[in-house]
């Protein structure tokens, strides 16, 4: 895609992160689900890494090649207007410099990284370690040109037996990955959790993502508790799975 409208679009989805309060942006898989969001009006899109690998008979946690996955995700990019994040999983165990040329090239303006590392037996990041990285996918977007839209994802939460004990620890994180340069925060797994979602998102200065299930959840609840950023993960090809499951019964032999 040629750079001038790659810049264009990261511009673009920082303005929108700017303008709305929270910023949803559904999470897509293919040029179909792609297409369908945006003619629903939606402004940004991302692309998630577990319905992307599902779509295309591969493992989430980085069940594919970051070669394969640009690959698969340049046709989705190129089929919409409109500026759209790719879910890097903790990057394929590739420099963030590679992260991020990669990405440009292929059109993309966001990126999703999370401190679980299934490529490396699925070691959690520590927190210098995961800032760490954040920085250098920062640093190599300045030095690209491309204001890039970090947003850096931590799973404490996810693997703790008791999310409210590991608060703390994942607000330090959170706060680490703001200074090192992230746009967004994404403490994965408290999006049922009031409580939670509130200690967070008072506790750093940037957009804070939660995932939301599109029938389940509901928008404005979100915004009171301060969140600036939604995606779906895999929740809305979940939903739709249910909603075929609907439809097709009734013909089933």
């Amino acid at each position: 895609m040629d750079l001038r409208i790659t810049v264009e679009r990261a511009q673009r989805l920082k303005q929108l992160h700017a303008d709305h309060k929270p910023l949803v942006l559904p999470t897509v898989w293919d040029v179909w689900s792609a297409r369908t969001a945006a003619g629903a009006g939606f402004p940004a899109l991302t692309i998630g890494s577990h319905p992307l690998a599902d779509s295309r008979g591969a493992e989430d946690h980085e069940g594919q090649t970051f070669e394969e996955v640009l690959a698969a995700v340049r046709p989705i990019i190129a089929a919409v207007d409109i500026p759209v994040s790719v879910d890097l999983e903790a990057g394929y165990g590739q420099k963030p410099a590679d992260i991020i040329a990669g990405l440009v090239e292929v059109g993309g303006v966001g990126l999703n990284i999370e401190d679980t590392v299934h490529s490396d037996g699925g070691r959690v990041r520590s927190t210098q370690e995961h800032a760490s990285y954040i920085a250098g996918l920062r640093a190599a977007a300045d030095d690209a040109g491309v204001p890039v839209w970090v947003n850096g994802r931590t799973d404490l939460f996810l693997h703790a037996k008791d999310a409210a004990g590991v608060l703390d620890e994942a607000v330090e994180r959170l706060r680490a990955l703001e200074q090192a340069g992230a746009d967004s925060v994404y403490p994965v797994g408290i999006q049922d959790n009031d409580d939670l979602l509130t200690a967070v998102t008072g506790a750093v200065a940037i957009p804070v993502n939660s995932t939301a299930h599109p029938v389940k959840h509901d928008l404005e609840r979100f915004r009171r508790l301060g969140v600036g950023r939604i995606t779906y993960g895999p929740l809305l090809q979940f939903a739709l799975t249910d909603a075929m499951n609907d439809m097709l019964g009734p013909w089933a032999p």
